[in-house]
């Protein structure tokens, strides 16, 4: 029993962003989002091409393996087309775009990716992430260096290592060919969505809206409230039971859905790698940027690290000697106080002058024994023994010997 899917796409320009340089589509075998870079007049045009391209690979194909070198070709061949623009308008230098593809065969999915945009599985209650960030920070949490955690907040995670655009021929592409059953729900997404929503949340929308387009209009919303300075796209695929049912028609979103322009070259400056800023953070300009995945670079980047997380180190171990110094100035002072206090009380069988105060810090004394007196403590009356015993606070060291003077009195 063959499977259909139901789809929705929704893309929206974000609360800080200009324009939206985003694209996705949602066809009738085929799911894509592209997130584009390069500025005001790049990224956009960047992911419109790469998905009006990609797009024509929406078609049905004889086996899974034929639908993976299909998309495979179709990234490739986006990726030449945004170069000749480039070529044709210098004024594009540096853009590039993300792409995460999705390609139905039948129970399996041909996917493609490259860049940060994600593809994620909802299976079962469970949301899985299935693509991996080609960003520098995803190398350091590979690699052991960082943990999943420090990605979230490291100052590089804006950096990207593989994009489609200008810069590579032939860029390394991730592809691979999955099994999906009635009842998945696949969801493609720039990181306008998974950066500032997190899993959890996004899995919670997906199993309270059933409706494709209820829940990617939910999730988009869900990003805005956020804050969302990006641009979000976010595309929701369901594998449907129902042989019967009929798939949505083809939908185009974000940049890709309007005629591409293209600026006079009169008043532009070519952007140029690596001075971009992709997926800004929350409070950067609408630049973006990328870097090359070399090992050069990788190895420059890893050290700047390095010299990031010693700065860090040495700053945390100055800021605990600081600590350290005021606590141990407080005890100093606050122990000097102590010895300017007197009070009187019980030294075993006789009364005493004690010098400090009657507290102390666990087993340390903040006290001693100034003067003895050969008054006995049972001489005393009950009252005048009681407060011996529970001990009598002097504002002095005269006032203490007054007190003794007082208590000597029958004597």
């Amino acid at each position: 029993m063959s499977t259909t899917v139901k789809s929705a796409a929704v893309s929206h320009v974000g609360k800080i962003r200009s324009n939206n340089q985003d694209s996705g589509y949602a066809g009738r075998q085929l799911f894509v989002v592209a997130d584009g870079m390069g500025g005001h007049a790049g990224g956009d045009i960047a992911s419109a091409i790469a998905v009006n391209r990609i797009a024509e690979a929406d078609r049905a194909f004889n086996s899974a393996h034929d639908a993976e070198f299909a998309l495979q070709s179709a990234l490739i061949a986006a990726n030449s087309l945004i170069a000749e623009t480039v070529f044709d308008h210098p004024e594009l230098t540096g853009m590039g775009t993300t792409v995460t593809a999705i390609l139905r065969v039948d129970h399996q999915l041909a996917i493609a990716h490259i860049g940060d945009s994600r593809l994620y599985l909802y299976r079962a209650g469970v949301l899985e992430q299935v693509t991996i960030d080609h960003t520098f920070v995803q190398r350091l949490v590979d690699s052991g260096r960082i943990t999943a955690e420090e990605a979230a907040v490291h100052p590089r995670r804006s950096v990207l290592m593989r994009v489609l655009g200008d810069v590579e021929a032939s860029p390394e592409i991730d592809t691979a060919i999955v099994e999906t059953e009635p009842g998945d729900r696949w969801v493609l997404c720039s990181d306008g969505l998974s950066s500032y929503v997190t899993e959890e949340k996004i899995a919670a929308t997906l199993k309270s809206h059933p409706s494709p387009k209820d829940a990617a209009e939910r999730l988009v919303r869900e990003s805005l409230d956020q804050g969302a300075p990006d641009n979000v796209t976010v595309v929701v695929v369901d594998v449907d039971h129902t042989p019967d049912s009929a798939s949505n028609p083809p939908v185009t979103v974000g940049s890709a859905a309007l005629p591409l322009s293209f600026e006079s070259d009169a008043g532009r400056k070519p952007l140029r790698l690596p001075t971009l800023l992709l997926h800004p953070l929350k409070a950067a300009p609408e630049d973006s940027h990328f870097e090359p995945e070399s090992d050069e670079y990788l190895q420059e980047l890893i050290a700047e690290d390095r010299r990031r997380a010693i700065r860090r180190r040495v700053t945390w171990l100055v800021s605990v000697g600081l600590i350290a110094a005021l606590i141990v100035t407080g005890l100093v002072v606050g122990y000097r106080w102590t010895q300017t206090r007197y009070y009187v009380g019980a030294n075993g069988n006789t009364v005493a002058i004690f010098k400090g105060v009657q507290q102390g810090i666990g087993p340390i004394s903040l006290s001693e024994i100034h003067a003895e007196t050969s008054i006995r403590v049972d001489s005393l009356s009950d009252f005048e023994r009681r407060q011996v015993l529970d001990t009598i606070t002097a504002r002095d060291l005269d006032d203490a010997r007054d007190i003794i003077d007082r208590l000597d009195h029958d004597d």
